[in-house]
């Protein structure tokens, strides 16, 4: 897995230099003709179809919790998650702050001043995170891949390292953050000592601008903490933006079986734009099921206005999901934005 040096390459590879593709070759993404983007444009598929019930502000206030600064600020041993909204994600273990996806703007968009609003105001800004150690980032779209927030967490005075899909190192490189590990599916680096991070594949796409479709890789992250005198590791799977796939059965025959899962539970509508990308959340619960995941916390929903499904749906959708097929609710969190949770650990 190499890592990128500080300071920009002298000759970068052209965007063009390859393509990346998922592991299905049958489930090709990314080449949108304009004019079928303009029409599902204009027809609605990229916003909510119905505000939630009680509208934006009742559901904002439901789905937020005061942020715990205090117990951010200590090193955890014992995994603690914070949802920030979206995907974007706080794992304390181990002694490490990891920062996932953190999407903290405004907007998905360029710069976090374009693109799709965001209705549920962040939990807290870049400034106030405490000090992180690794930045996780899944690929490059903007809801996922925030300058906005980075550039004010660089400002802060945040060296994170950051591990990346390959092609998108020099990203990073080129505005000045780093060190930067670039990987491949199936790839791993050490973290500290007893943390491995995995990358593991997804079904999805890239893109940042119009020249650039599935320039760089996607992924997930399985995470892995060997604890003293612990039977097995203990494993986390950020799975990040995916249709179902057969990539989560491998990753169990590969990896293991998962111990806490965060779960993309929203923006699937239409289904028949979203489903190869994204899944729903009947799908989410077979993925859940696919990688033996002990417990789940719902992400990826209730925040940008990304897709038709209205903000509340997902709840909703994912508990039909769950009692269709006999599994009790509590195994998959809903935290608010802004909550802070303990993951209990067995074994």
């Amino acid at each position: 897995m190499p890592s990128l040096p500080g300071s920009p390459p002298s000759a970068p590879p052209p965007a063009t230099a390859r393509r990346f593709a998922n592991t299905d070759p049958g489930v090709v993404i990314g080449n949108f003709p304009w004019y079928e983007m303009l029409w599902r444009s204009l027809r609605g598929d990229f916003k909510p179809r119905s505000a939630p019930a009680g509208g934006y502000a009742a559901f904002a206030q439901q789905w937020s919790a005061p942020v715990d600064h205090a117990r951010l600020a200590e090193r955890h041993d014992a995994p603690v998650v914070t949802w920030l909204g979206h995907v974007s994600m706080l794992l304390q273990v181990a002694g490490l702050n990891i920062l996932i996806d953190p999407t903290l703007a405004d907007f998905a968009g360029p710069l976090g001043r374009f693109g799709a609003a965001r209705r549920v105001p962040a939990p807290l800004t870049p400034e106030q995170l405490p000090r992180i150690d690794v930045v996780l980032v899944s690929h490059n779209h903007y809801d996922h891949l925030c300058y906005a927030t980075l550039r004010r967490l660089h400002a802060a005075g945040q060296a994170p390292r950051f591990v990346v899909p390959q092609g998108l190192g020099a990203w990073f490189v080129k505005r000045g953050m780093g060190p930067v590990t670039e990987m491949d599916w199936w790839e791993h680096t050490d973290i500290a000592p007893g943390v491995r991070v995995h990358f593991t594949p997804s079904q999805h796409w890239s893109r940042r601008s119009l020249a650039d479709t599935n320039a760089t890789l996607w992924g997930g992250f399985l995470l892995e903490w060997t604890r003293p005198h612990a039977a097995a590791p203990w494993r986390f799977l950020f799975p990040g933006d995916t249709g179902y796939s057969g990539d989560f059965k491998a990753i169990r025959q590969r990896l293991g079986a998962v111990d806490f899962l965060a779960l993309p539970i929203g923006a699937y509508l239409p289904r028949d734009f979203m489903k190869p990308m994204h899944v729903n959340p009947d799908d989410a619960v077979q993925l859940m099921l696919d990688v033996q995941a002990r417990q789940a916390m719902g992400v990826h929903w209730g925040t940008f206005m990304l897709t038709q499904e209205a903000f509340d749906h997902p709840p909703r959708d994912l508990a039909v999901a769950l009692t269709a097929r006999g599994i009790p609710p509590e195994r998959v969190w809903l935290l608010r934005q802004g909550e802070t949770r303990a993951i209990p650990l067995h074994g």
